[in-house]
């Protein structure tokens, strides 16, 4: 057991929930937080805009009917602004913007690290994940997968393994489709909500969950947890990549900053009060094991219990 965290909203973040709580004043922060990012790709030489209008340029009809479920039931947490999208993820402006926005987000990890920020990044997690598994697993599910970016990225940490990448989005669903068609890359795409994922028991030897509970609130996460637990194997691994509300980064945010960020992300307030070791130990995991990951992330790796 672990004892309880107390992460309530500091006054700061209370007054900017005050803020985004005036709809004229939460759109122009949606606004500003996302031609920031914009700025900041374009200026590292990331082509947001060409790389945007490229893939708006191309008939997504067949991708979509390949990976969307039609009789998906939507969870009502999902259907909200994201990311200062107001249509969230179920919107092809978002599922096309992903991959420079993940660019331009993690530019200023590292002081001069730019656009490889987003890679080291992940080849952080990747080197806990190798450090940490005892044995390379064989089936690999990717839980949030969004365009595919960390699915690729696992299937090049290990090659071996049978891949399969799930998320709610049938568009960012269909872009990653359309990736691995151009990688030649054999992933399983599953639309379907993370809580009741529809796989069978124990088909997992790895669940990664990347930069994902983040955009949840807490009564979900817990499900997904438990889901996880019953797709894997025994002596199997949930790992989980996401902000660290431990870090300097966010107990020191400017309120400005602050309000940016909670302007498109709004359940940040439940991740960073969530006790994720406890609510890991309740879904039937050991006490996990909590690595930093960047001065922002932290890795959490929880073995399946008993």
């Amino acid at each position: 057991m672990t004892a309880a965290v107390d992460n309530a909203p500091g006054l700061a973040s209370r007054l900017v929930n005050g803020v985004l709580a005036i709809k004229p004043l939460a759109n122009l922060a949606k606004h500003q937080a996302r031609q920031m990012m914009i700025k900041r790709a374009e200026k590292m030489g990331v082509p947001w805009t060409k790389e945007v209008q490229q893939l708006q340029a191309r008939d997504w009809t067949k991708d979509l009917a390949k990976v969307e479920n039609p009789q998906i039931s939507y969870p009502d947490y999902y259907l909200t602004s994201f990311h200062a999208y107001e249509t969230g993820n179920m919107s092809w402006k978002a599922a096309f913007e992903v991959e420079p926005a993940a660019y331009a987000v993690h530019a200023k990890i590292w002081q001069g690290a730019e656009a490889q920020g987003d890679v080291q990044l992940r080849q952080n997690y990747h080197d806990i994940l190798k450090n940490q598994l005892p044995n390379p697993p064989q089936d690999i599910l990717d839980i949030g997968c969004s365009v595919g970016m960390s699915t690729f990225a696992l299937q090049a940490l290990y090659p071996q393994a049978k891949i399969t990448g799930l998320d709610l989005s049938p568009y960012f669903l269909a872009v990653a489709e359309y990736r691995s068609q151009q990688r030649q890359a054999n992933i399983n795409w599953v639309h379907a909500p993370a809580e009741a994922t529809g796989l069978p028991n124990a088909a997992f030897d790895l669940v990664s969950i990347f930069l994902v509970c983040h955009e949840l609130p807490q009564a979900p996460t817990k499900q997904i947890f438990a889901e996880a637990r019953r797709l894997l194997r025994p002596g199997g691994h949930l790992a989980i990549m996401d902000m660290n509300p431990k870090a300097k980064a966010f107990v020191k945010m400017p309120p400005y900053i602050l309000t940016l960020l909670k302007s498109t992300e709004p359940y940040l307030d439940e991740y960073f009060s969530l006790d994720i070791e406890q609510a890991l130990v309740e879904a039937g995991f050991q006490t996990p094991t909590i690595s930093s990951n960047s001065p922002r992330h932290r890795t959490v790796i929880a073995q399946v219990r008993g």
